[in-house]
C-alpha cells in the first residue's frame, strides 16, 4: 500500500508516552475518575485546555516564530469536515475557488459535493518544479471571469500533496497580495506542516501576516489536524483557525454537526501539554522522515527513476515514470498504473488524478 499517505513512523514515541500518562485516557484505571465530567456534554467550543494545548502545538511546528489565538480555534472531524465547513462559510453553489494543481484528489470531494462549489485548477509545469506563479493566478481568475464564474477563494496547500514541497516566502507573499487586490479570499491547508524534514524551513501564512504587507485579515483562514504530523488519522482531531470573526462564528455553530470526541480532546490536550514531549516527537519525527526519504530515493534513483528535487516534506514522493509510457497520454499513464496495480502489486496515484497537466506523473507514499 504506497497510495496512502499516513505517518506510521512514530507510533512507538506515542505509545511509551500512554504508558507514562495513563491518566490521559479517561477508560484506564488512572484515569476514572474523569469520566463522568468528560463524559456529559460539552461546550461546543471544545474544552479550553484542548484549544490551548493545540494552539500551543501549532505554534511550536512553525517554530514559534508565530502566535495562535485558542480562542479563534474551532475544530472538526478531520480536516476533511474543516475544508468543508470553511467552503459552506465562503462561497455559495456554482461560485468558486481557485487551486494550484497537481492537488489532492479529495478536494473534489470535500470541497464540493455537498456545497456545489467549484474547483479551478491553477496550471503549473515541472519545467519550474511546479512553482506556485502569480501569471498562473492571473490566468486562472481571467478565464473564469471570461466563463461568468465567480471566483471567491484561492486555495494553497503547504507544504504541498502531492509534491511534497513547500512555498518560499516570495511566493507566499506574491499570494497574499494577489488575494488581497482581488478581495477574495485565502484557505491554507498546512496540515503536513511539521513533516519538512530538510532545509528551507517550513513558512506558515500566518508568519508572512505578520510581516509588514498589507492584507486585509478577514481574507485569510488556515485548515490544519493531527492525521499527518502526529499520524491521528483515526482520531479525526480538524482544526479551523480563521482571522474573521464572522468566519470563526459561523464555523464554530456548523461544528456541532461534526465535533472531536470530548474523550479524544482530553487525551489530545494532556498530550500537546507536555512541551518536552511535544518537542522530542518532531524532532524524532522529522529525522525518521529524512532517513524514509534518503531510502526511498536512493532505491528509485538506482534503478533510474527521477523524483522531483525539490521535494523536503509530507509522507510521499512525485515520481517521473514519463520514459516507461507508451505515448505522452494520460490514457497511457492510466495504462501504466494498471500495470503496476495488476503486475507489480503496488498501489500507487497516477497524476491526472491530481489534475497534472503533464501525463507520466505519480506519487509514491513511503
Amino acid at each position: 500500500q504506497m497510495g496512502l499517505a499516513e505517518n506510521q513512523l512514530c507510533f512507538d514515541l506515542i505509545q511509551d508516552w500512554l504508558k507514562k500518562n495513563p491518566k490521559a485516557s479517561i477508560c484506564s484505571p488512572e484515569g476514572l475518575n474523569e469520566f463522568r465530567e468528560i463524559a456529559i456534554f460539552q461546550d461546543y467550543h471544545g474544552l479550553p485546555e484542548f484549544r490551548s494545548a493545540v494552539a500551543n502545538f501549532m505554534e511550536k511546528v512553525r517554530g514559534n516564530r508565530v502566535t495562535f489565538d485558542p480562542d479563534r480555534i474551532v475544530m472538526s472531524g478531520g480536516a476533511t469536515g474543516a475544508h468543508e465547513t470553511v467552503a459552506f462559510c465562503l462561497a455559495d453553489p456554482g461560485e468558486a475557488f481557485l487551486v494550484p494543481a497537481p492537488y489532492y484528489p479529495g478536494f473534489d470531494r470535500d470541497l464540493r459535493w455537498r456545497t456545489g462549489v467549484k474547483l479551478i485548477p491553477v496550471d503549473s509545469d515541472s519545467s519550474n518544479s511546479f512553482m506556485v506563479t502569480r501569471e498562473a493566478l492571473e490566468n486562472a481568475y481571467e478565464k473564469a471571469q471570461l466563463d461568468n464564474i465567480k471566483v471567491k477563494g484561492l486555495l494553497i496547500t503547504n507544504p504541498s500533496n502531492p509534491l511534497g514541497t513547500i512555498l518560499d516566502r516570495e511566493t507566499l507573499r506574491s499570494i497574499v497580495r494577489f488575494i488581497n487586490e482581488k478581495n477574495i479570499h485565502l484557505v491554507c491547508d498546512e496540515i503536513y506542516a511539521a513533516t519538512v524534514f530538510s532545509q528551507p524551513d517550513f513558512i506558515s501564512v500566518a508568519e508572512i501576516l505578520q510581516e509588514d504587507i498589507e492584507c486585509n485579515l478577514d481574507l485569510v483562514h488556515i485548515v490544519y489536524s493531527l492525521s499527518k504530523d502526529m499520524g491521528f488519522p483515526g482520531l479525526r482531531v480538524g482544526i479551523i483557525y480563521s482571522y474573521n470573526d464572522a468566519v470563526v462564528s459561523c464555523a464554530r455553530k456548523m461544528s456541532s454537526f461534526g465535533l472531536v470526541s470530548t474523550q479524544t480532546q482530553y487525551l489530545i490536550a494532556s498530550m500537546l501539554s507536555d512541551n518536552e514531549f511535544v518537542e522530542m516527537f518532531i524532532r524524532e519525527s522529522k529525522s525518521r522522515l529524512a532517513a524514509r526519504y534518503r531510502v526511498f530515493t536512493r532505491g528509485l534513483d538506482q534503478v533510474g527513476i527521477e523524483c522531483l528535487k525539490t521535494s523536503n516534506a509530507g509522507l510521499f514522493l512525485w515520481m517521473d515514470l514519463s520514459r516507461l509510457l507508451k505515448e505522452q497520454t494520460f490514457k497511457a499513464e492510466m495504462g501504466l498504473w494498471r500495470v503496476i496495480i495488476h503486475e507489480v502489486k503496488l498501489n500507487v496515484s497516477p497524476g491526472c488524478s491530481f489534475h497534472c497537466s503533464k501525463p507520466g506523473w505519480f506519487r509514491v507514499c513511503f
